[in-house]
């Protein structure tokens, strides 16, 4: 059932703002976190970077997530919004608001996310996830790290979108790994894939090469000693996401049609 954007905008602020005060347990374990995983089937999402995962949670408590999505990495989820012609660069209560610690302007470099509030001038008042090391809590910011605002009431549930393909960037002692979309199979791609692949797995077994396993970066939320955050409120996070199930031929867990990323 379509919801009015007033219905929209007034149940998610209101599941949110009861979760005030919310605190992370020892090994950055949160109740959103749980649920989570216990969604998706993937149990390393219960001690990952929170604060996407808890707008996922509160969407889905009230009852919006086909408006607002329900993902667990920042720049996935701002590219959704984008997608759905839905990004934009004015604050209004309800948006998601998009930050990127070291000032850019790109989705790509999107460290964090938090729900408007309120719009006050130029401050942006704002209900956040993990912030200041452990808590959620109100903060005020200014638009100085803003990349831009996911609007949920401009969402069109019913909208068919082509996604990108997306890296899968799991915290740094999980095992990394890409998804890649793809709505056919061309038999003489396949076919040149599969010699290439053969080519190759002799070539490094005459050679005698041994094959690393494959790790790509880690995403913008992370928690790495070596790489600090310039936002002092915002700890360094570990990357976590997995592919929207939106798209056609997605393998990821899913839950309906709703993307989790």
């Amino acid at each position: 059932m379509e919801r009015s954007p007033e219905t929209i905008t007034n149940d998610l602020l209101a599941v949110v703002t009861r979760e005030l005060g919310y605190r992370e347990k020892p090994g950055q374990h949160t109740k959103y976190g749980a649920w989570y995983a216990e969604t998706v089937k993937d149990p390393q999402y219960r001690n990952a970077a929170w604060c996407d995962m808890f707008i996922a949670w509160a969407a889905d408590k009230a009852g919006v997530t086909d408006y607002v999505g329900a993902f667990a990495w920042t720049p996935s989820h701002a590219r959704w919004f984008e997608q759905r012609q839905a990004w934009t660069d004015e604050p209004e209560p309800g948006a998601l608001v998009f930050f990127d610690w070291a000032g850019g302007d790109d989705i790509k470099g999107i460290d964090h996310v938090g729900i408007v509030e309120r719009v006050d001038g130029d401050k942006i008042h704002t209900i956040e996830a993990n912030v200041d090391k452990v808590w959620l809590k109100r903060k005020v910011r200014d638009e100085s790290k803003v990349v831009g605002y996911g609007i949920p009431r401009m969402v069109k549930p019913d909208l068919t979108v082509e996604p990108a393909d997306v890296t899968l960037a799991l915290r740094p002692d999980a095992v990394s790994a890409t998804t890649s979309q793809a709505a056919g199979v061309d038999p003489v791609a396949a076919m040149a894939t599969g010699v290439l692949v053969v080519a190759v797995g002799v070539s490094l077994i005459f050679g005698g090469f041994h094959v690393r396993k494959l790790a790509f970066s880690v995403g913008k939320h992370r928690r790495s000693a070596a790489t600090p955050s310039p936002e002092p409120e915002e700890r360094p996070l570990a990357g976590v996401a997995i592919r929207s199930p939106s798209a056609p031929g997605e393998t990821a867990p899913r839950r309906r049609s709703r993307p989790y990323e």
